[in-house]
């Protein structure tokens, strides 16, 4: 199974921390948003990877070929951001064409899905979830089980099924000439290309999706969502004792669910619920809750909560909301 994951996209909304990282290297619940995701496709048999970078493609290639060492990875370069579709064609090459199926997955997402069952389906398939306002979305209506029409960010949606960003291609060669068309015709939605108009392009020249759903779909576009993500995987890896990393710190209060790199150093605090504290961290004199420590950070004499803090961040002395980037220093009265 070969699987094509986009990634180029700058993080805007994730600034400061995407000034010095990209979005889908920021650390949630102890690991890069893209190692939950590529964790997920390794399990379920994806064998081989292409990656579509841009901003910090250079740091994405060799974290990914530093941690899955044995993936066949190859990664492709979108100089300009024209769209989804876009992203995919500019990966045209990489799309099978021996009758393998193809599997694409957003890089900034993470998802609780059975891709095994997914991927043993007869059909090219697209992984969905209910919203209750699909309009920033792309949606999909179904007749007898089969998209009959898929529509980008409709502005009144017909459906809550939203596309989720996952999707199963059974003929991946249709798929390149779907993209190519919508390249050579230039057909865009808001100006861009769109993956879900080439999909409809497959849906008209007689190709059959099915769905699958999705148990749960954790958006980490956002300093919130980013914060919820974490706290769902925490609460996931609580069930799994052997899953996160929390040394003995006996001058400190642990709340879980918590994840701590084994060399933080903590001292006179409490950590948790629902804290992720980075390698390399310092947390004295504080309370951390509900909130992401970067690596090499220090928080002395804080209470901090829903906060990101930025790799080798600096915070003492205040209780705040704090959002603040990579190797910044903050002293609060």
């Amino acid at each position: 199974m070969h699987a094509i994951i986009p990634v180029a996209g700058f993080g805007t909304r994730l600034r400061p921390h995407t000034y010095s990282q990209p979005k889908v290297l920021l650390q949630v619940a102890g690991r890069p948003i893209l190692a939950h995701i590529l964790d997920r496709l390794v399990a379920s048999g994806v064998t081989s990877v292409t990656i579509i970078v841009g901003y910090m493609g250079n740091a994405i290639e060799a974290f990914v070929r530093t941690a899955y060492p044995n993936l066949k990875a190859d990664f492709v370069e979108q100089t300009e951001l024209h769209g989804l579709g876009h992203a995919i064609w500019m990966a045209r090459d990489h799309i099978p064409s021996d009758g393998s199926p193809l599997f694409i997955v957003l890089g900034d997402t993470i998802f609780d899905a059975d891709l095994k069952a997914a991927f043993q389906m007869k059909t090219s398939a697209l992984g969905v979830f209910y919203v209750d306002d699909p309009r920033r979305f792309g949606i999909v209506e179904l007749k007898d089980g089969f998209a009959t029409k898929l529509i980008e960010k409709p502005e009144n949606p017909t459906t809550n099924l939203m596309l989720a960003g996952l999707y199963f291609f059974r003929n991946p060669p249709l798929l390149r000439a779907c993209l190519e068309e919508l390249v050579a015709k230039n057909i865009r939605t808001r100006n861009e290309y769109q993956l879900t108009d080439a999909l409809q392009l497959m849906v008209d020249h007689g190709e059959k999706f099915a769905t699958f759903d999705l148990q749960g779909w954790y958006d980490c576009g956002k300093p919130e969502t980013l914060l919820d993500t974490n706290r769902h995987l925490l609460r996931q890896q609580a069930q799994n004792p052997n899953s996160g990393a929390v040394g003995s710190y006996p001058r400190a209060v642990i709340i879980e669910p918590v994840f701590i790199w084994k060399d933080a150093e903590i001292e006179d605090s409490v950590i948790g619920p629902f804290a992720t504290i980075g390698s390399g961290a310092r947390i004295l004199n504080a309370i951390v809750r509900d909130s992401i420590v970067g690596e090499g950070a220090c928080v002395d004499g804080v209470l901090i909560e829903q906060s990101l803090i930025g790799d080798h961040a600096s915070v003492t002395r205040a209780a705040s909301h704090i959002n603040i980037g990579d190797s910044s220093v903050i002293e609060l009265p």
